[in-house]
């Protein structure tokens, strides 16, 4: 007798525990009744009927699925690997028990898909540069396939996109060659202006020439301030050195001759009183 309450004891508690169900906050149960749909069983503790009812769960937290590379030929026909990753949540618990087997098998490979699609319709430029308009292209078409599997694709991000080495070759010439032209813009700029302040300056210098000399003194300065044995003159200070060594070897000369011209010429004195011949004085041409 004894034996036999425990067997009912025993299995009183086995019902018991299947008639019990505890579903969680993120989840929703979808009851099965002699294989019917009976509805959607909200969180907490729900009690079934033991070989019955049948209590299916389904989360609804939002699941991240990464979408493995796919080597894909772009529109200008180069071949990259492009990854992404995806987001979606259920929204409708039967549809997604009722109307798909596996809802994750079913996502990552409408997602491998799509994604392959959608890139192949774009060149290299545009996969490079409109990353948010083909994630939301994704997104758009990947929301059509499954409204009727109760989910939705909340967001679709393209996480890493593989060029071949030959193409990484080519785009960095193409930056650096872009790179370079605009230097070249930039400095062609500043010799503009340059030669625009200088044209100004000798305007000024022009008008004002002793500002040409103030000038070649400061550089002089500038030059003498880190004690440099080496003297530097700037080539008009040196052309006037020389016209001034010129200017008084002229004068020197137009001196000597001037003093040489007018010396008294001195006369032998006969002894009628008369001078008789002329004598050179030391120095002068006859």
């Amino acid at each position: 007798m004894n034996v036999v309450i425990i067997v009912l004891v025993v299995v009183a508690l086995i019902l018991l525990a299947t008639a019990l169900k505890i579903i969680k906050q993120y989840e929703r149960g979808v009851l099965f009744r002699f294989g019917r749909v009976q509805g959607t069983r909200e969180p907490g503790l729900r009690v079934i009927i033991p070989f019955v009812d049948v209590l299916r769960r389904v989360a609804l937290r939002i699941i991240t699925m990464p979408i493995q590379s796919q080597g894909i030929i772009t529109r200008d026909n180069v071949s990259v690997d492009v990854s992404a990753v995806a987001y979606f949540r259920v929204v409708d618990a039967v549809k997604s028990v009722v109307a798909i087997e596996n809802v994750n098998a079913a996502i990552d490979q409408i997602a491998q898909t799509t994604l392959r699609k959608v890139v192949g319709q774009h060149t290299l430029d545009q996969t490079l540069s409109e990353t948010d308009k083909i994630n939301l292209d994704i997104r758009k078409i990947l929301d059509v396939a499954t409204l009727d599997w109760g989910v939705e694709v909340t967001l679709v991000e393209l996480k890493d996109i593989q060029l071949p080495d030959t193409m990484k070759r080519a785009m960095a010439r193409q930056a650096e060659a872009e790179r370079e032209k605009r230097a070249k813009i930039i400095n062609a700029e500043g010799e503009l202006l340059a030669a625009a302040a200088l044209g100004e300056a000798s305007d000024v210098m022009v008008a004002h020439p002793l500002a040409l000399q103030l000038r070649n003194l400061q550089s002089l300065v500038e030059i003498g301030v880190d004690k440099n044995t080496t003297v530097v003159f700037p080539a008009p200070l040196m052309s006037t050195i020389g016209e001034l060594g010129s200017f008084l070897a002229r004068e020197t000369a137009a001196a000597s001759q001037a003093g040489q011209t007018t010396a008294p010429t001195p006369r032998i004195a006969n002894g009628a009183g008369e001078y008789d011949r002329a004598v050179p004085a030391p120095g002068s041409v006859q």
